[in-house]
């Protein structure tokens, strides 16, 4: 299943929640009716969605069942999945998040840097996470560094900046 997005948090007393979107159709995937999967007491259950709204460009759903702020207390941090036969097709340069996981990354001269493990939503747009002999690799998904994702193969191609490497090492190491 895909990921579609990740309950914030409660809003208000009458069991809303308000969800981090990880869909560009936010208003499709989250209308009224629709049915979204959680794990719930340790399972994978469909819950349906009662209502929606959204308050500062963010989705704030009602849940089938919720219907206090104490009950929504306890699906913050759940992620909302759906099948992946219910995506719609996207346009060619864009890619759904859990197609690019697992993709190796080699550079435009062909070395081998990792493979991607994550993507991550920032603020200033998206990252692959990128499991290297090195360690963890963080990546601007942006076409300067990104120039071909070939799902076929499997593979990114990318041209990385001169440091991105050693910026990455150094950030492991304060970690440390």
């Amino acid at each position: 299943m895909a990921v579609v997005g990740v309950i914030a948090r409660p809003h208000g007393i009458r069991g809303q929640v308000v969800i981090t979107p990880l869909t560009d159709f936010p208003d499709e995937r989250f209308a009224v009716g629709a049915e979204v999967f959680a794990q719930v007491r340790g399972a994978v259950q469909p819950v349906r969605i009662t209502s929606l709204r959204f308050q500062q460009d963010r989705p704030v759903l009602g849940l089938d069942g919720v219907t206090d702020r104490t009950a929504a207390e306890a699906w913050a941090g759940r992620e909302l999945r759906v099948p992946h036969e219910a995506l719609r097709p996207l346009p060619p340069g864009t890619w759904y998040q859990h197609d690019l996981v697992g993709l190796a990354m080699v550079s435009v001269d062909g070395t081998s840097i990792g493979t991607v493990s994550a993507v991550e939503a920032r603020p200033g747009g998206f990252l692959l996470v990128v499991e290297s002999p090195q360690g963890e690799v963080l990546v601007p998904l942006v076409d300067a560094i990104c120039r071909e994702v070939d799902l076929a193969q499997r593979r990114v191609v990318v041209a990385l900046p001169e440091g991105l490497l050693e910026l990455n090492r150094a950030r492991d190491v304060r970690a440390v």
